[in-house]
């Protein structure tokens, strides 16, 4: 099978360069090739989001070494962006959308970004923090549908939209994961926690005011 072509809504998508690498595209058509369909991608990233929550809170209890849980935490924060990415791909590219397949595009992403925020709160002391940033993280993806339920199309713009919110958080989960190597007694995890809900709440902000501004 040949690799997947851009789509026609490509506007409707959220803009990533990583999409158009050679190796993504080589691996999202060997998933069409294997019949792996969008819904059991979608699927496999919340099973990796409740993994890094389980990861998270084992960390906080301190029956795994936090060096060693926050870095496999931070692997599945990577891995759920995979599966994000390729849901799509294979969705679109691969002509395997499915009924349902806004669904899962959707929902799963929120319950992962849930899990990894709150989780990321439990292991660094601060559940309240965490909870916050989901929130955040929720309502910042409302007031995009809606725009888009509007008929403005997809608004993804920052400064911390999902992708930024990730990379950030796997940094913070990294920098903490360092810190306990070199006994730093600052709270990495934290403060990063703090920048997310930060720029999580500017981003809603933002999206509002710009879906406002298009509504006049």
């Amino acid at each position: 099978m040949a690799e997947p072509t851009p789509p026609t809504d490509a506007a409707d998508r959220r803009p990533l360069k990583s999409r158009s690498y050679a190796w993504v595209r080589r691996f999202a058509a060997a998933l069409v090739r294997a019949k792996i369909t969008p819904n059991g991608i979608s699927i496999f990233g919340v099973l990796l989001a409740a993994i890094g929550f389980a990861i998270l809170w084992t960390v906080s209890r301190g029956w795994l070494p936090p060096s060693l849980g926050l870095l496999l935490a931070a692997v599945c924060v990577q891995g759920r962006l995979m599966c994000n990415m390729m849901d799509g791909l294979v969705a679109v590219e691969g002509g395997l959308k499915s009924k349902g397949g806004d669904l899962f595009n959707e929902i799963p992403d929120r319950i992962e970004d849930a899990l990894f925020l709150a989780g990321a709160g439990i292991a660094c002391g601060h559940l309240a923090l965490g909870l916050v940033a989901s929130v955040l993280a929720v309502f910042t993806a409302y007031v995009r549908a809606f725009g888009a339920s509007l008929g403005q199309g997809q608004d993804f713009c920052g400064p911390l939209a999902k992708p930024q919110r990730m990379f950030f958080l796997t940094a913070g989960l990294l920098a903490s994961a360092i810190g306990a190597l070199c006994n730093f007694t600052g709270n990495i995890l934290a403060w990063t926690l703090a920048f997310i809900a930060a720029g999580t709440a500017a981003t809603a902000v933002r999206r509002i005011i710009r879906c406002y501004a298009r509504s006049s």
